[in-house]
């Protein structure tokens, strides 16, 4: 956050000393063809195309968040897969798309896109506090009023995205909302998805603050009570679908030249274990004839966790029918990326239930968040069998985990995030979705419970980052628990 500023303060300083006023040199410096004053609309649009790369295979919070809640793992060079020290820096995300989208709030020309760019804020404020812990919230995206934003603590960052969301959905009103490109200028649709991340953010807490009294569950009923609704139809998914050319759908670019993810063996064993079809579609086969044109083999053998490099590539050798992540007709240039999905929506909604935060029944949650998971990859209604299924049916505290995670895929994050919830010991061989380090495992052998600080923020913002590494037990370590984790 701070280098940004730096550059603003040591080009006004230099002025100072040794400058003409600007306005001596007239028009000789200023680019006709330039745009000095910020588009709203356009960067609504780029903010909007960003987005995805939170759920997708581009930001490293999904990316690394997929490799250790296991949703896929590395097939040629294993890196990050064996869990080494991981200390990836946030401030390009805090300079870049939060910037963007608060030049929208900031220029105000419409109640409509501030609302919408209050609320993709906080969609990624959720990802970056849940991947580092404590992290700059309130002092951020002030300009030169907080050139060193002190690290906010994650039970006060996530108050603070529950209360801009609540905010957001009594902000809009009937101006205009030009440059959305995800429900084109829909506010209802704005409405219900600021709600569902509501509902999903406020569940993240439960291991936390389990209790139906607790504030956690507070919030999540709000949200669902909430006259604007939640996503309950896979036609209201927050979920971008792209045009191909320049902007194509990121798990397509993963496979376009290179090789170097597949879906995991933890993955490929538990839809197995439940005779599950979006087997067919979550698993597409390496040597697929049609692997980026969009072809139709599935396949289940999926990648070994956590080896070394000798050993995935005797596998890969020795299987040349492993799974990619995605059939190949579900990753094409022009396909959908998922971002909240009513899948998820109805079964965070089932394990609200399970907890007893809500008297809604399983009738109306569990059943049908598992129907639109079938529907939204194009497959047939499950009801007849699969629902009947002695390890689906039930559903027990553990179904309702294990469809909650097999809904999320491929959106790493997520993945990350319901492993830690439901997981105490990272090292341990049993827990619910049998997600356990491999024998290639570095470090300390446990899955990362966070991602470090990096070291340019020691740099940088070092009395900050400081204080908020000595709030860990253990301090800034991988291994350290963000606060709804412990």
């Amino acid at each position: 956050m701070k280098k940004i500023f730096l550059y603003t303060l040591t080009t006004a300083l230099v002025c100072v000393a040794g400058c003409k006023k600007p306005s001596d040199f007239g028009n000789t410096n200023l680019d006709p063809s330039a745009t000095t004053i910020p588009i709203p609309s356009a960067l609504l649009t780029s903010a909007e195309n960003t987005i995805p790369n939170y759920a997708a295979f581009s930001q490293v919070e999904a990316v690394d968040g997929g490799l250790f809640g296991q949703y896929y793992q590395q097939s040629q060079y294993p890196d990050v897969d064996l869990y080494p020290v991981t200390q990836p820096g946030f401030t390009g995300e805090y300079s870049g798309v939060l910037f963007d989208l608060q030049n929208i709030i900031n220029l105000n020309v419409s109640k409509n896109m501030s609302a919408v760019a209050l609320i993709l804020q906080q969609y990624i404020f959720w990802h970056i506090t849940d991947c580092w812990g404590d992290v700059p919230y309130s002092q951020s995206l002030k300009g030169l009023a907080y050139v060193q934003p002190a690290y906010d603590l994650q039970q006060d960052i996530y108050k603070g995205i529950l209360a801009n969301l609540t905010t957001a959905v009594g902000q809009f009103d009937g101006s205009s909302l030009a440059g959305d490109i995800i429900y084109n200028g829909d506010v209802a649709s704005w409405k219900r998805m600021a709600n569902s991340l509501r509902m999903l953010v406020a569940l993240q807490l439960s291991k936390k603050q389990p209790t139906a009294s607790d504030y956690a569950a507070t919030q999540f009923k709000a949200a669902l009570a909430d006259a604007g609704g939640t996503i309950t139809t896979n036609a209201q998914n927050f979920a971008l679908t792209y045009p191909a050319g320049t902007y194509k759908d990121p798990f397509f670019n993963i496979y376009d030249g290179r090789l170097d993810y597949g879906e995991s063996k933890t993955m490929t064993d538990l839809l197995s274990s439940l005779s599950d079809a979006r087997a067919t579609v979550y698993g597409g086969a390496a040597n697929d004839p049609g692997v980026v044109t969009g072809g139709t083999v599935s396949s289940t053998t999926g990648l070994p966790i956590c080896v070394d490099r000798a050993t995935i590539l005797a596998f890969t050798g020795a299987n040349p029918g492993w799974a990619y992540v995605l059939r190949a007709d579900k990753r094409t240039a022009t396909s959908t990326a998922y971002m909240i999905t009513a899948g998820e929506c109805l079964l965070a909604r089932a394990e609200a239930v399970n907890l007893g935060w809500t008297t809604e029944t399983y009738a109306t949650t569990y059943g049908p968040g598992i129907v639109q998971s079938f529907e939204q990859w194009g497959l047939a209604d499950p009801t007849p069998t699969y629902l009947t299924n002695v390890n689906v049916a039930a559903p027990a505290y553990a179904d309702i985990i294990k469809q909650r995670y097999i809904a999320s895929y491929p959106d790493g994050f997520m993945a990350w995030d319901i492993y830690r919830k439901v997981t105490t010991a990272r090292d341990a061989t049993t827990n619910i979705l049998k997600i356990y380090p491999g024998p290639g495992a570095q470090n300390t052998k446990l899955i990362p419970s966070r991602f470090q600080y990096a070291a340019a923020e020691y740099t940088t913002n070092k009395a900050s980052v400081t204080a908020a590494a000595a709030r860990y037990t253990g301090g800034d370590k991988q291994d350290s628990k963000v606060w709804w984790d412990q």
